[in-house]
């Protein structure tokens, strides 16, 4: 069986783990290690008591997932998180998680397969963070109707649901963005604009967005942040288990987000 560190020096050589800039609750990386030898891989999107509990039923001691278990910053080891932890070490489990590394990867990311899954290909970059663009861009001539039909049965398969903003039937997407998750915020907007984009696809963003996209002539369609973000930790325990030859499972956990 494979070491946990070989797995974990493949991944953050693989991601670009120490020089890709983040929040710092994202903490990427190995966040909780484990005795050693792995024998299963999980991926899950959250690192929640549902996922953990889902690994430990699956047999899995190195649980893979996105969004980690420090986003909150420092806390007291009580509570829920006493639990989260307890759990972990009570059943030998290592938890790892990329977070922006593997939104903008160009193989494993959310964001290029979540082109691919809505029939899109991408040509250029989109939603700059830092030192990084996180997300994708490209041209279309399709209605734009047809896109959120794509969206609404990619969210509905990953445990989700879509809705855009409002548009006229006979819209045409000819200029689209998309950057998975919290995807619309003022500088993704922004971004959007002084590019020249029309349709904009993310997972989620505030309620204000949705106020200012027909001003400034954009559809933003909202995929859903739990489901545009199952994509990459799936492609990647995939890949995990053809290169180190272990089974791996992926844990559903949607939170209706």
């Amino acid at each position: 069986m494979p070491q946990t560190t070989d797995i974990t020096t493949y991944l953050d050589r693989l991601l670009g783990i120490p020089g890709t800039p983040d929040a710092p609750g994202a903490m990427n990386g190995l966040q909780v290690a484990n005795r050693g030898a792995v024998a299963k891989i999980a991926a899950a999107v959250d690192a929640s008591q549902r996922t953990i509990d889902g690994a430990v039923a699956e047999g899995a001691n190195f649980l893979l997932v996105h969004h980690g278990l420090f986003w909150k910053g420092v806390l007291p080891i009580a509570g829920a998180q006493y639990h989260r932890l307890r759990s972990l070490f009570d059943h030998d489990v290592a938890v790892y998680s990329a977070h922006i590394p593997l939104d903008l990867h160009p193989v494993f990311g959310n964001n290029v397969l979540l082109a691919k899954a809505l029939g899109l290909v991408p040509s250029g970059e989109f939603a700059r963070y830092q030192s990084v663009t996180i997300g994708v861009r490209g041209s279309a001539d399709l209605p734009t109707t047809e896109i959120l039909a794509r969206a609404a049965r990619f969210a509905k398969e990953h445990g989700g649901d879509a809705h855009g903003t409002e548009f006229s039937p006979a819209r045409q997407t000819r200029s689209w963005a998309m950057c998975s998750g919290a995807g619309a915020s003022t500088e993704t907007l922004d971004e959007a604009a002084a590019l020249g984009i029309d349709t904009l696809i993310v997972g989620e963003g505030p309620h204000w967005t949705a106020v200012d996209a027909p001003e400034r002539g954009l559809v933003i369609i909202y995929a859903g942040h739990y489901a545009t973000e199952t994509l990459g930790v799936r492609a990647l325990a995939e890949d995990l288990s053809g290169r180190f030859g272990v089974p791996w499972a992926f844990v559903p956990a949607p939170t209706g987000r």
